[in-house]
């Protein structure tokens, strides 16, 4: 499906501030950024709304948009915590999910194969969004879900960054495996223990991405 505008230039907005090229307190300035992308005010303040949701910036009066930045502690809080929601909702999907999720998870896993061999980092990327938001759904808990969602979205654009890490799509994928095995056999502490070891980022995974970052920063 064809992306909105708005979507568009939240993408390229948030790419800048996690490489560092839009640094923390830094205010990001509507007439410039408009002009700098070639878009009107309207697409543009609604990608704001979008980035203050998840985090990345914060809407100020008088100041307008601002970005923050989490520190390297904040960061692996974070992603401790997500991959603890995710093992949830991987552990209830194991249980609860219905065949037609089970088809869906499927489809989101092959489409992930068909993006990582082709070496495609924004397609991957959706295309894992899809896979983990088929988890989230077959949990059949709406709140652990939606807990999950809002913090998927504030990690958005650390999740994409981390992929760029060399040979992490390949092994992304090979995890997506081992997970939809678990929950197709209904094996809830297996898939939990998967989903926790696929999403967190500590030790080299961590170092790797701030690596990352540091190199597209200094490009």
């Amino acid at each position: 499906m064809k992306k909105k505008r708005s979507e568009e230039l939240r993408e390229a907005i948030e790419e800048r501030i996690v490489v560092g090229e839009f640094g923390p307190g830094m205010r990001l300035d509507e007439a410039h950024l408009a002009e700098r992308f070639g878009a009107s005010r309207t697409p543009l303040r609604e990608a704001f709304i979008q980035l203050a949701s998840s985090g990345l910036i914060e809407l100020r009066a008088r100041r307008g948009a601002v970005v923050c930045e989490p520190s390297a502690q904040r960061l692996i809080e974070m992603f401790e915590v997500m991959a603890e929601l995710e093992g949830m909702c991987g552990r209830l999907a194991a249980r609860r999910i219905a065949p037609a999720e089970m088809a869906s998870l499927e489809e989101a896993h092959l489409a992930c194969a068909a993006f990582s061999d082709g070496a495609d980092l924004d397609g991957y990327y959706y295309a894992n969004e899809r896979f983990h938001a088929a988890i989230y759904a077959a949990s059949h808990n709406q709140y652990l879900a939606e807990e999950a969602h809002r913090l998927h979205r504030r990690l958005r654009a650390y999740r994409r960054l981390q992929l760029r890490v060399r040979d992490r799509l390949g092994s992304s994928y090979l995890e997506h495996g081992q997970v939809v095995a678990a929950i197709r056999a209904g094996d809830g502490e297996l898939a939990a223990q998967r989903l926790r070891e696929h999403v967190i980022v500590q030790g080299e995974r961590f170092t790797d991405l701030l690596a990352s970052m540091a190199m597209l920063r200094a490009a």
